[in-house]
């Protein structure tokens, strides 16, 4: 990736073994039991420990960290609130001053489980640097989705 047109979406998919509404469930009420912490967050690029993820179940509400110290990091806004088959975030987990980009997450039956789509796009709002933002996001998503799916496994 050399420039803020060569930014695709980042599409990852996993499919685990629950019912939509279960994975709908963990994925955003449990999100402080699977979401890691300790590589995935505003608080671990400072070192610092996080206490709990908490996920706003509504539209208009936050996704965000809590620090050790109490200190809240926003991550996201949720955009569409829609269990259990779709959520779509303004996501900017980030102290800088840019605009968000988008998470779209949606889950559909598959067989006896569920099948989780995730959608990261929007990455042009960045300008210039889109593309190194934007670089470590496909591996991470895969490893986000990776703890999930053990998550569901271990229920």
């Amino acid at each position: 990736m050399t420039n803020m047109d060569t930014v695709e979406t980042i599409q990852r998919d996993v499919t685990v073994n629950a019912d939509p509404a279960r994975a709908f469930r963990l994925f955003t009420a449990g999100i402080g039991s699977w979401w890691p912490t300790k590589t995935h967050s505003l608080a671990a690029e400072e070192e610092h420990a996080v206490r709990s993820v908490v996920f706003e179940e509504r539209t208009g509400g936050r996704v965000y960290e809590v620090a050790a110290d109490g200190t809240e990091d926003t991550w996201a806004t949720v955009l569409a609130w829609e269990p259990p088959t779709r959520l779509v975030l303004a996501w900017k987990p980030s102290h800088r001053d840019d605009p968000p980009t988008e998470v779209e997450v949606r889950f559909s039956p598959a067989g006896s489980g569920t099948r989780v789509d995730l959608e990261h796009r929007g990455w042009e709002r960045l300008g210039a640097d889109a593309a190194e933002r934007a670089e470590s996001y496909p591996d991470g998503w895969v490893l986000v989705l990776g703890r999930f799916a053990a998550a569901v496994a271990e229920r």
